[in-house]
């Protein structure tokens, strides 16, 4: 299997000029619901479909637990998760409060196992229908695929 990209004209705010580029955006086939990952942990670990979902609860209620008290949580070959945020700059000590902290998020950082999976990965262009393989705006060749398949 390969990731897919697709050509996109984009214009960066942070070009004065305004001049419209062109850079490869990865190809989505959509996002895969807690049901369908649970069906195929199922069908993969041979475990039934109400055990999977239990462990998969249990789990985000673990991991809630843990990274609230502040805690990294490591998740083996999957990787970790640690509650983070950012703060805005103050010019003194005691001016840093609570209030000054901003964007709360949950950072993930993959294990060995994803981190070898997205380096080894290949990547082709998304060839769409009709479309010529020897175009200016091609970027090379790449199997034509059916994006609504």
């Amino acid at each position: 299997m390969a990731l897919k990209y697709l050509v996109k004209k984009t214009t960066f705010g942070f070009d004065k000029a305004k001049n419209e580029k062109y850079v490869a955006r990865p190809f989505s086939i959509g996002q895969v619901d807690f049901k369908q990952l649970c069906d195929q942990v199922t069908a993969v670990g041979l475990m039934p479909r109400g055990i999977v979902k239990s462990v998969l609860d249990g789990l985000i209620d673990s991991l809630v637990t843990y990274m609230e008290m502040g805690a990294s949580v490591s998740l083996g070959e999957f990787g970790t998760l640690r509650p983070s945020f950012g703060c805005k700059s103050q010019d003194d000590a005691k001016e840093v409060t609570a209030d000054t902290l901003c964007r709360r998020k949950i950072i993930f950082t993959p294990g060995k196992l994803l981190k070898n999976m997205i380096n080894d990965v290949s990547i082709v262009k998304l060839q769409l229908p009709g479309e010529s393989s020897g175009g200016s705006n091609n970027g090379g060749g790449g199997e034509v695929i059916d994006p609504m398949e």
